[in-house]
């Protein structure tokens, strides 16, 4: 088997701006061998700002400006950590992210944007919100517009600052709340004479049109403080409002001032002409966090997106030895301004003209940029063979990549058929039952469960993908009642340079012995080597103070609690193939990555129980009424789903592993998308316990208290071993 290139350099993309989308998508297009390429950023999603004042008037859904930075990561073959930096050493070339995890660099980027939050007015922290970040004002927007319909609030609006940002947003909030049925009431606070930021001949037809929308204009107005409902101005005037939005000026995120980067008096960070920053050779910087020494510039989009292929020219020519060149923006742009309703003013050179047409034209522009991040380069089928051995295609099966995670693990029949052949346990201290989730060994006067578990990677985040693996792995010894005792690691690494091992390792070990301290447990050793992908595994002991929760022990009437949603086999095979969306991913990665630890004491009582993992929940049940000798009963309707696999499952979408899943444990009465998400592998799946009837209803209580999304989704009966809907 050829080994894919040695990785040997990290390019670290701090933040999802325009512009490191941008360059992200152009790397899809051409990567660079041998580096490995991180993404940074507090959310799954970037909002295309070029777009929100059509989305506060209501013309465009929240997710229309929104760059899956998920999807556009997958195609680039970066690993994205969803994160906030707050802290960068650029001597020790190391970066400090929200959640305390460190990470090393070779070359980073910064593109973190701006904030529009003003801490130096009083009260603005508590009882106001800036334009930016775009994500937390376009919700708080919806969420008031909501309260707005129902009575609950006042559409009483105030803007700070009246420079583009601050009427656009001024006419588009005034527009939906007219859409609404209210009566807006929205005034527009600056403290310079008149609008700014455009032209005379611009700010005349904005004036107009500001009126149009009767927006109440208060200039040579400065803000003294801000107060639950409303604005006190300096000279002692009383603004009323409900929402609060400031829109004056761009700001630098605080955290830079901390870093040993050179800043402006204002914060943002110098480059120079190649966007290098200054003084710092492996640290380049662009978009509104960046000032171009050389050449300075507005803050505005349109800097960010003509920056973009100098900047992915140069982090590319620093990674390989070349030789970098200087960006040259433009002195003017056309400005573009949203006049609220379906029209817009255009300014440049000074010159204005205004119409529907401008805003059909302006629409254009912003979903042709969209459509960048929308279609991405298709991932390429498998290449076959002309000529094959018998039997090969039809092994191969479908023409997608193969899933990570349980979605690439053998199937239940193959399993069970080698596994009947070995001999019995030949010691009497191996209690073990056949198909069991952990062996069973008697120690002295205890009872040690051991169990293994190994995951081919679902992500490009080795920190990730081991704390997930080890939740995964300790899966088998929660559900048999047992308490985690110690674990030794396998780890499998792609080729790298050795320090990039390093770095890969102490993520990896670091993030594992986190989950198993957390858990009680501690990593006692292991095993490492090269290969093609990154595969982690561990081998876990747990000690039970009693009897072990087995398969069998289940009992007619007994109610099946489950303890998460099932469909992550589908969401991770539809990430693969770039079809997932990135929200639902997240969320995903992020329940995969919750122990449970804690749900696994609430149901030490269960009398069966196991945990949901790659044969499915199908699989699993059904190895529970085999030992138990019981049939079970589930309500489709009732089985948590995780977020997108049901029209991901109705799309098509299938993991690798689910056609063998599906025959070795058909269900009777299974229809739709939801009967096909049961044979769907689950990796850090949840636990299902079947426990006293007269039990469940408290127990469910407990497991959702403790933040899990447990159900109750079916009965154990009396009959052959076997699974219905009903």
């Amino acid at each position: 088997m050829q080994m894919p290139h040695p990785l040997t350099r990290d390019l670290v993309l701090i933040g999802g701006g325009h512009t490191h989308a941008l360059v992200l998508r152009k790397w899809a297009m051409a990567p660079l061998a041998g580096a490995r390429v991180t993404v940074i950023n507090p959310a799954a999603t970037a909002p295309y700002s070029g777009m929100l004042p059509g989305h506060i008037a209501g013309h465009y859904a929240r997710e229309d400006l929104d760059i899956d930075l998920v999807r556009l990561a997958r195609a680039a073959g970066a690993r994205i950590i969803l994160d906030r930096a707050v802290g960068l050493d650029a001597v020790q070339q190391r970066i400090t992210l929200g959640s305390g995890r460190i990470l090393d660099y070779d070359l980073a980027s910064l593109d973190i944007g701006i904030t529009a939050e003003m801490p130096a007015i009083p009260g603005f922290a508590d009882h106001a919100l800036g334009a930016k970040p775009l994500d937390t004002y376009a919700a708080r927007w919806r969420a008031f517009l909501v309260k707005v319909q129902a009575g609950q609030a006042n559409p009483q609006v105030a803007v700070i600052g009246a420079g583009v940002a601050g009427v656009e947003l001024a006419m588009a909030m005034s527009h939906a709340l007219a859409q609404a049925g209210a009566t807006p009431q929205v005034h527009l606070v600056e403290a310079a004479a008149g609008l700014t930021g455009t032209a005379p001949a611009t700010r005349a037809r904005l004036s107009r049109a500001l009126r149009d929308h009767h927006v109440t204009l208060h200039f040579g107005a400065s803000v003294a403080r801000i107060a639950a409902g409303g604005v006190q101005l300096a000279d002692g005037r009383q603004i009323e409002a409900d929402l609060i939005v400031g829109a004056a000026g761009a700001f630098a995120h605080r955290w830079l001032r901390d870093t040993d980067l050179p800043l402006t008096e204002d914060g943002f960070v110098i480059v120079d002409p190649d966007l290098r920053v200054r003084g710092h050779e492996k640290v380049f910087a662009a978009g509104d966090c960046a000032h171009m020494a050389h050449a300075p510039r507005p803050k505005a989009g349109v800097f960010a997106v003509r920056a973009a292929p100098v900047l992915h020219d140069n982090l590319r020519a620093v990674l390989s030895g070349q030789t970098t060149r200087a960006f040259h923006p433009q002195r003017d742009y056309l400005k573009l301004i949203s006049l609220g309703d379906r029209s817009a003013v255009a300014e440049k050179f000074g010159i204005a003209f205004s119409g529907r047409w401008l805003w059909r034209w302006k629409d254009r522009i912003d979903q042709s940029f969209m459509d960048k991040f929308r279609i991405l380069p298709a991932m390429p089928a498998p290449a076959r063979p002309a000529v094959q051995a018998l039997g090969a295609a039809e092994a191969a099966g479908h023409d997608q990549p193969l899933c990570g995670g349980c979605g690439s693990k053998l199937g239940a029949d193959a399993l069970h058929r080698v596994l009947s052949r070995l001999p019995a346990p030949q010691r009497a201290d191996v209690l073990s039952l056949p198909g069991d989730d952990a062996a069973v060994l008697a120690t002295g006067g205890a009872r040690q469960v051991m169990t293994t578990d190994h995951l081919r990677a679902f992500t490009q985040d080795p920190a990730l993908m081991a704390r997930i693996t080890a939740i995964h792995a300790l899966g088998d010894i929660w559900s048999m009642g047992a308490t985690p005792q110690a674990a030794t690691a396998t780890v499998i690494l792609p080729p790298m340079s050795p320090t990039l091992q390093a770095r890969t390792m102490a993520e990896v070990m670091q993030a594992a012995s986190d989950v198993f301290r957390a858990a009680g447990a501690d990593i006692v050793g292991g095993h490492s080597t090269t290969g093609a992908e990154l595969t982690l595994g561990f081998t876990v002991t747990g000690l039970c103070e009693g009897v072990a929760i087995t398969h069998a022990g289940a009992r007619p009437g007994d109610r099946l609690i489950l303890t998460r949603p099932i469909g992550s086999g589908t969401i991770l095979a539809a990430e693969m193939q770039m079809r997932a969306e990135g929200r639902d991913v997240a969320a995903l990665l992020a329940r995969m990555a919750q122990p449970q630890g804690d749900a696994a004491k609430v149901l030490r009582g269960a009398h069966a129980m196991t945990d949901v993992t790659g044969f499915g929940l199908a699989g699993h049940l059904m190895a529970l009424c085999r030992a138990s000798d019981l049939a079970a009963e589930i309500r489709l309707g009732d089985i948590p789903l995780h977020h997108g696999a049901e029209a991901l499952a109705a799309a098509g979408l299938r993991s690798t592993a689910w056609p063998a899943n599906l025959a070795a444990a058909p269900v009777t009465g299974a229809i739709g998308a939801r009967g096909v998400l049961l044979h769907d592998p689950q990796t850090a799946g949840g636990l299902l316990a079947a426990v006293a009837p007269d039990q469940a209803s408290a127990l469910l209580a407990q497991v959702r208290a403790l933040g899990h999304e447990a159900a109750i989704i079916g009965t154990m009966v009396q009959g052959a071993p076997g699974i219905r809907c009903v």
